[in-house]
């Protein structure tokens, strides 16, 4: 199995228990449920299924910022029977086109400073680490924040969204 084997759509209400499933198996401080419903609707909420099954999703918002606006990577996460197959990059390079439909400028997230399979994917889609932020997580781990600006990841080589969702 790959990614070419998964659908990228837009989150439904009906997804919401495969999400927070997948949720708790990645994450020791797993969001709830309610959490998620409240980020329905916004545009880079985004479901990976194969075979009628969600099996990774991202969660990305938008916030408008004087003609420049600002992408926010909340969550992505692929279950873990599904990891190393590209799904997570799949999800985030749709994310990233949906996020620049909307007019957004650049995009951030936050990622623990100990999740080497998840910043080497965020370096290979061109974000960089902008500051340290200590003691982030719960468990106390410090967080790196990383961004990207969308019109130079649109126009590398391997950015571009190669991958939009379809």
């Amino acid at each position: 199995m790959s990614a070419a084997d998964v659908t990228i759509r837009g989150a439904e209400s009906a997804d919401l228990l495969a999400v927070v499933r997948i949720e708790r198996a990645c994450f020791s401080d797993p969001w709830p449920h309610d959490a998620f419903e409240r980020l329905l609707d916004e545009p880079a909420f985004l479901v990976a299924e194969r075979a009628g099954a969600v099996v990774g999703f991202v969660v990305a918002d938008r916030t408008p910022n004087h003609g420049r606006d600002i992408g926010h990577v909340k969550d992505l996460a692929v279950d873990p029977d599904a990891r190393g197959e590209g799904i997570g990059r799949t999800l985030l390079r749709s994310a990233l086109v949906r996020l620049r439909a909307t007019g957004v400028a650049v995009v951030r997230l936050e990622v623990r400073e100990g999740n080497d399979p998840a910043r080497s994917l965020y370096a290979d889609e061109g974000f960089e680490p902008v500051r340290r932020v200590g003691g982030y997580y719960r468990d106390g781990e410090d967080a790196l924040v990383l961004v990207v600006d969308l019109a130079a990841w649109a126009g590398s080589e391997d950015g571009g969204g190669r991958n939009e969702s379809r």
